[in-house]
């Protein structure tokens, strides 16, 4: 017993000694150091790597289609010929994988003028032109809506008043941005109809201030990226040629 009441009482003496023991202070000091090409590579990781390099640069300039002429997101006031290219490409490749998992079909699509990340050049397309494009992961997603809600997206478009992408929605204002006309696949929007609207998943949570998806009746994940949508369009074109329609205009 003395042993034991020895070695916690020696305990007790440590622990009050550490407890009032000051520690030191301690300077950090930072160094930015510039990674530049004076840096040497080594030679073997190099070698390593350089198949795998050459492999993707080879898959990514493989060419896929021919662009007609140069296209930009800035060509148009309210719809482009880019931007529609995109929206009916997301429309044509969503769909049918929306059809399969659901029985439904989408009735619009919508994604953001600012998504668009570079101009199509006249000439050869390939996957690059996709990524450059549409850098980003975003993914399609399709979400259920009432018509409160699409007034609200509708209203949205009137207020930015740019050529946001759009895909199976038609649009008329006049000189006032008041709605000549609203229709989606050629129909008056119902009351009582359920829309299925084609989206990015960067949209439906709120990107560039569209708070009008939430709350939906119900959210479809596919799983498919905007970018991927658009290299199997590529694929199954051979010559690309967008147009500037009226699904967005204005009557002056």
């Amino acid at each position: 017993m003395r042993f034991t009441h020895f070695l916690f009482l020696l305990y007790f003496l440590i622990f009050l000694n550490c407890k009032n023991e000051k520690q030191p202070l301690v300077k950090i000091e930072g160094q930015q150091i510039t990674v530049t090409d004076s840096l040497t590579p080594k030679e073997e990781i190099e070698n390593f790597i350089k198949p795998f390099r050459d492999n993707i640069q080879k898959d990514l300039d493989s060419v896929l289609a021919y662009s007609a002429e140069n296209y930009s997101k800035t060509d148009g006031e309210l719809n482009t010929a880019l931007g529609n290219f995109m929206a009916d490409a997301v429309f044509s490749e969503a769909n049918p994988i929306f059809k399969r998992r659901t029985g439904k079909d989408i009735d619009l699509v919508l994604l953001n003028h600012g998504g668009i990340r570079a101009t199509l050049n006249k000439g050869d397309v390939s996957k690059r032109t996709a990524f450059q494009l549409m850098p980003f992961e975003n993914k399609i997603v399709v979400i259920a809506l009432k018509k409160p809600q699409i007034d609200d997206l509708i209203d949205y478009l009137l207020k930015s008043k740019r050529a946001h992408p759009i895909s199976k929605l038609k649009l008329s204002v006049d000189k006032d941005f008041n709605i000549v006309e609203a229709k989606i696949k050629g129909e008056q929007i119902k009351q009582s109809k359920t829309y299925h609207v084609a989206t990015s998943d960067y949209l439906y949570n709120g990107g560039d201030n569209m708070s009008f998806f939430k709350p939906n009746d119900s959210v479809y994940r596919l799983d498919y990226k905007i970018r991927n949508a658009l290299i199997d369009k590529f694929i199954k074109l051979d010559t690309l040629k967008p147009v500037i329609d009226d699904r967005f205009i204005q009557i002056k």
